[in-house]
């Protein structure tokens, strides 16, 4: 990842709408969410989310996929985690030995408990 992606997703989640949307459909898994009821959940105008919800997918923390009329929307785990290695990988001056705390958190969500060391 790139500082310009991950300045992107930092940005999109800097509002406590589209933090609250994500966090959401984090919740709901792999299932997700159509967005009729992303904005029943939060009690947001249906044109209000549609702004935040293009905001975290072109960021790359969402994903949608169209069921008949429907957008069905999902948390990108892989985005989340993607973010979480960029924010870690010169954690402890590159000695992951030293982050045990890092590395539990990263073991308890499931993300690679390696994390990356700096390139020489």
């Amino acid at each position: 990842m790139n500082q310009d992606a991950a300045i992107a997703r930092l940005e999109a989640l800097a509002s406590a709408v589209r933090l609250n949307i994500f966090r959401l459909l984090l919740r709901r898994g792999s299932s997700g969410m159509v967005a009729g009821d992303i904005a029943a959940a939060l009690d947001l105008a249906p044109t209000n989310l549609s702004f935040h919800l293009k905001a975290l997918t072109r960021s790359g923390l969402l994903t949608v996929v169209q069921e008949g009329r429907y957008q069905r929307y999902r948390a990108h785990l892989p985005g989340m985690f993607e973010l979480l290695a960029y924010l870690t990988e010169e954690c402890c001056g590159g000695e992951p030995e030293l982050c045990a705390e890092v590395v539990a958190l990263s073991k308890r969500l499931g993300a690679d408990a390696e994390l990356p060391r700096p390139e020489s």
